[in-house]
């Protein structure tokens, strides 16, 4: 069952996890806004000149990603807008824990590697949190996504531990909470 809220350009529907499923319209208003918003961070000048042509140039690119059809769930997936502000973070420190480990491994003189390929099945169905997962993967120092199927990732680590640690991870976890699974 689905009904219109009222000017909000917002489809509520009472079947399924998410009670608000965004329309086409509110694809295009939001996109609008962070191409505007984009212009403004990236100008610093507010003259009435700029801030029209910043409009403009904003305008236009919705209209043509409109046209071409692009402006959907995958090309600005803005139903992941919370999960997204919780999920950068975790990634960044994981990151920068990464980079920590693989400057050490380098700077050790006896540069203890061992080079390993795993194999896993991640928890992930859609290809928006498949296409995450591998990436954030790729992300970390130190580990590497060689090959990223809907049923199976090959993945390249620096050390053994790294490879082992990609299999039935936290960051598979998080992964599958962000995409909107009911991992957490």
């Amino acid at each position: 069952m689905q009904r219109r809220a009222f000017g909000t350009g917002l489809i509520l529907s009472t079947i399924g996890r998410s009670p608000l499923i965004p329309t086409p319209v509110f694809r295009s208003v939001s996109l609008f806004a962070a191409l505007y918003l984009f212009w403004l961070l990236l100008s610093g000048y507010f003259t009435a000149f700029l801030l029209s042509a910043g409009a403009g140039c904003a305008l236009a690119v919705v209209w043509f990603s409109r046209r071409m059809d692009v402006i959907d769930a995958e090309g600005h997936p803005i139903h992941l807008g919370v999960r997204a502000w919780t999920y950068w973070p975790w990634l960044a420190l994981e990151i920068a824990k990464s980079a920590w480990a693989v400057t050490r491994i380098i700077l050790d003189p006896r540069l203890p590697i061992s080079p390993t390929l795993v194999r896993f099945n991640p928890g992930q169905r859609s290809d928006l949190g498949l296409v995450v997962h591998a990436n954030s993967i790729t992300l970390t120092p130190g580990t590497l996504t060689i090959e990223a199927g809907p049923y199976e990732f090959l993945v390249h680590g620096l050390t053994r531990e790294g490879a082992q640690g990609c299999v039935e991870s936290e960051m598979d976890r998080r992964v599958t909470a962000f995409e909107g699974g009911r991992a957490a």
